[in-house]
């Protein structure tokens, strides 16, 4: 079976475009759909003909294209059961542990609360496929609106289960603003000092930050190393629970 093929831009301000393609089958999915133009554009300048769109949760930056999209190409839309009522134009609702064929490959859902009530993800296991839109970032999480610091930290250990030679795409260009935030309260973690110098020359050059890994998120990001010991010393955490931490850390990051 042919490799799937990845084209990756930016919409609006920073989100990330994604556009998922099998050249075998002929099929596209464009993960979420957060501006008309740039992904009608993307797709024309491959030759692809969007067939899909995965939706991840019901904000209007990653929904706001759907129906323009369904207009164009006739695309299915699938996404997150708990959301449907919200989610324009939706053809298929999934929720946790749910499969569907996309490109006559499996592609799970991981039902991940947290950023909103119903956020999903989409993990395609024999490409070693995330598409976490905004769970999970290159050094972040998302924002807490809907559901609690439990319900997030709960979220990012399925994520962080996950085999670490999973490549993840995140939904936005955050990861400068994160990797500075993550030296402030993981400090003597040698390799995210050296991702951090890695991140500030690549965004100099204008360079994406997308994608990364399971392992190097687990390696670097404060937010899946809530239990580490010189992470907690710093809070003066370190009779906390985990989830304790971790939202100590998420409160620091929306001040910082």
């Amino acid at each position: 079976m042919k490799s799937l093929q990845i084209e990756v831009f930016l919409c609006r301000s920073d989100n990330f475009g994604v556009l998922l393609h099998c050249p075998e089958t002929g099929e596209t999915a464009s993960i979420d759909a957060p501006e008309f133009g740039p992904i009608v554009t993307a797709a024309e300048k491959r030759g692809w003909t969007i067939t899909h769109i995965f939706t991840t949760h019901h904000h209007g930056d990653h929904v706001e294209a759907n129906l323009a999209l369904k207009e164009k190409y006739g695309c299915e839309i699938i996404g997150p059961r708990n959301e449907a009522a919200v989610i324009p134009g939706i053809d298929r609702t999934v929720g946790d542990g749910d499969e569907f064929t996309f490109a006559k490959r499996p592609v799970r859902v991981i039902e991940t609360p947290g950023h909103t009530a119903g956020h999903v993800c989409y993990y395609l296991p024999e490409d070693m496929l995330l598409f976490a839109a905004d769970t999970l970032f290159a050094l972040g999480c998302g924002r807490l609106f809907e559901r609690s610091a439990l319900d997030m930290w709960h979220s990012l250990q399925k994520l962080a289960a996950l085999p670490d030679e999973t490549i993840v795409y995140f939904g936005h260009e955050y990861t400068l603003s994160n990797a500075r935030f993550a030296l402030t309260v993981d400090p003597e973690n040698a390799r995210l000092r050296s991702r951090a110098e890695l991140i500030e020359m690549q965004r100099k050059r204008g360079d994406f930050t997308i994608p990364t890994t399971i392992g190097l998120e687990k390696e670097t990001n404060p937010f899946l190393r809530a239990g580490e010991p010189d992470i907690r010393r710093t809070l003066d955490m370190e009779g906390a629970t985990n989830d304790e931490v971790f939202a100590e850390i998420r409160k620091r990051k929306d001040s910082f």
